[in-house]
C-alpha cells in the first residue's frame, strides 16, 4: 500500500480542490451473468481497492480526512456467492483510508468533503447515475454554503487534467510491471510462432496465447487479440479468429497481456509455413525499416508527429521501390495516397491502459517525449486482397511490427526487444 499512499500524497499537493472518482461499473453480459470485473484505472491507481460498487474522494483541505472510501457493506450471503468484501473496516486497515463509509451514505457524507472548496475534481458523463448523486451533493453544499458562508464548487474539472499528468510517467515500480507484462508476452508470441501451421486454425493459436498469459501469471488479456491469417491480416481490428491457415500465407497477432493492471502491446507477423515468400520478405523488410527507423528516434524531446512523419517517408520510399506506388515519394506523401497501404498512426501511450491517458499536444503543438514515458511503435502495410492494382503476389498482404518502447535520458529501451522481428529470427523461431 505505500506505493499508492505516495501517489495520493503526489497528487494531494497538486490538488485545488476536492477529487471524487467513482470504481468501474458492473457490466452486464447477458441476462444475469456479468463481464469480467475490472476496475477503473484512475480509481485502481490511487488505491489498489478492486472492488465495484466504491467511490474515492481525496480532499486536501480537510483537518483530519485526506483519502475517504465509500465501500459496500460486509454481506455473508453475497460474500459466499462473489468472494469477501474489504467493508469498513478493511477500507481503513487493508487500505489505508482516514475514513470509510457505506456507498449508501454517499449522498449524506458528501457535503462534509465539498463544503470549503470552491473546485471539484470529478468527471461528468461517465456514469448518469453518479452524475447525479455528485451534482446533488454540490447543490446541497451551495444551498447549506450560502447560509453558513462557506466556499462550495462553483468549478467541476476532469481530473484527467492533473491525475493522467502523473500517470503518464511511469517510475520504477510500474516500469517493473510492464517488463513482467513485456516478458509474459514474449513467451506468448513465441509459442504462437512455434504452433502455427498450415491447417491449424487462428483460434489454436489464440488458445496458446491465452493459456501462457494465465499460466504466467497475467490477470488477463490487455485487448481482445488479433489472430489474422492470410487475408485477415488487412483488417486492423480483426477479431474473429476462426480461419483455417494455409500454405504460404502471413499471420499477424496482435496480443498483449495485462499484468498487475499494466498491459504489453505486441505485433509480429510471420509466415504460416515458416519460411518468407520472395514478395512476403520484401514487404516485411520495408516495414521493419520504418519501425527501426522510428524506435531509433525515440529519445527526450522528439515526439510522435515527428516519428510518424519519419515513418510515412520510410515507408513510402518502400513502396515506391516496390512498384506499388508510382510518382514522387514527397508527392504521395503530400497527397496522402499512401493511406491506401497505411492508414493508420504509428505510437500511442502505453500503461495501465492499453491506449494509456496523456494528451498528445500541448499549447497546439506536438508533445515532447520525456523520460519515463512508454509508447508503442507500429508501422505496418495493408494491401487488400482486392486491389488489382498491384501485382497478385502482394495481394492480401498485411504486415505490422510493434513494440513497446520506453523513453529513458540517455534515449530509449525497447521492453519488448527479445521478441523475434528480424527475418532469419523470426523463421528461427517459426521452427520451434
Amino acid at each position: 500500500m505505500n506505493v499508492f499512499a505516495e501517489r495520493r500524497k503526489q497528487l494531494l499537493e497538486r490538488l485545488q480542490g476536492v477529487l471524487v472518482i467513482p470504481a468501474a461499473q458492473v457490466a452486464i453480459r447477458n441476462n444475469d451473468v456479468e463481464h469480467e470485473y475490472r476496475q477503473d484505472s484512475d480509481f485502481y491507481y490511487l488505491t489498489g481497492f478492486s472492488e465495484p460498487e466504491a467511490v474515492l474522494v481525496l480532499a486536501p483541505n480537510h483537518a483530519e480526512h485526506k483519502f475517504v472510501l465509500f465501500v459496500r457493506k460486509r454481506d455473508p450471503e453475497r460474500e459466499a456467492y462473489d468472494g469477501a468484501r474489504a467493508g469498513i473496516d478493511g477500507a481503513k486497515e487493508d487500505f489505508g483510508a482516514d475514513a470509510a463509509y457505506l456507498v449508501s451514505e454517499l449522498d449524506d457524507k458528501l457535503y462534509e468533503y465539498l463544503k470549503g472548496n470552491a473546485r471539484l475534481y470529478y468527471r461528468l458523463g461517465d456514469n448518469r447515475a453518479m452524475d447525479d448523486r455528485v451534482l446533488g451533493g454540490v447543490r446541497f453544499t451551495r444551498q447549506r454554503g450560502a447560509r453558513n458562508n462557506h466556499l462550495w464548487p462553483t468549478e467541476i474539472v476532469d481530473p484527467a487534467t492533473v491525475l493522467h499528468e502523473t500517470r503518464i510517467i511511469k517510475r520504477e515500480d510500474e516500469l517493473d510491471r510492464m517488463r513482467r507484462a513485456a516478458a509474459i508476452t514474449r513467451d506468448a508470441h513465441l509459442g504462437a510462432m512455434a504452433l502455427a501451421r498450415p491447417g491449424r486454425y487462428e483460434y489454436e493459436i489464440e488458445a496458446r496465447i491465452r493459456e501462457i498469459f494465465r499460466r504466467s501469471g497475467a490477470e488477463r488479456i490487455a485487448y481482445e487479440p488479433i489472430i489474422g491469417s492470410g487475408p485477415n491480416a488487412t483488417v486492423l481490428h480483426y477479431r474473429q479468429n476462426n480461419r483455417q491457415m494455409h500454405e504460404g500465407e502471413l499471420l499477424l497477432i496482435d496480443a498483449g497481456c495485462e499484468y498487475d493492471y499494466y498491459a504489453a502491446d505486441v505485433t509480429r507477423t510471420f509466415p504460416v509455413s515458416g519460411t518468407f515468400s520472395p514478395a512476403q520478405w520484401r514487404l516485411y523488410e520495408v516495414v521493419l525499416e520504418a519501425q527501426v527507423t522510428a524506435i531509433e528516434a525515440v529519445k527526450p524531446g522528439a515526439n510522435l508527429d515527428a516519428i510518424h512523419d519519419e515513418v510515412v517517408e520510410t515507408l513510402v520510399r518502400g513502396l515506391v521501390r516496390e512498384g506499388l506506388l508510382e510518382g514522387e515519394p514527397e508527392k504521395i506523401i503530400e497527397d496522402r495516397s499512401y493511406k491506401r497501404f497505411y492508414m493508420h498512426r504509428t505510437s500511442h501511450w502505453l500503461g495501465m491502459d492499453v491506449h494509456d491517458v496523456g494528451v498528445y499536444y500541448q499549447g497546439g503543438a506536438p508533445r515532447s517525449l520525456e523520460p519515463g514515458m512508454v509508447l508503442t511503435i507500429e508501422p505496418g502495410i495493408y494491401i487488400s486482397p482486392s486491389d488489382d492494382k498491384v501485382p497478385a503476389e502482394y495481394r492480401g498482404l498485411g504486415i505490422r511490427i510493434e513494440d513497446d518502447i520506453l523513453v529513458t535520458p540517455e534515449g530509449y529501451t525497447n521492453l519488448t526487444a527479445d521478441i523475434p522481428k528480424s527475418v532469419a529470427d523470426v523463421e528461427r523461431a517459426c521452427r520451434g
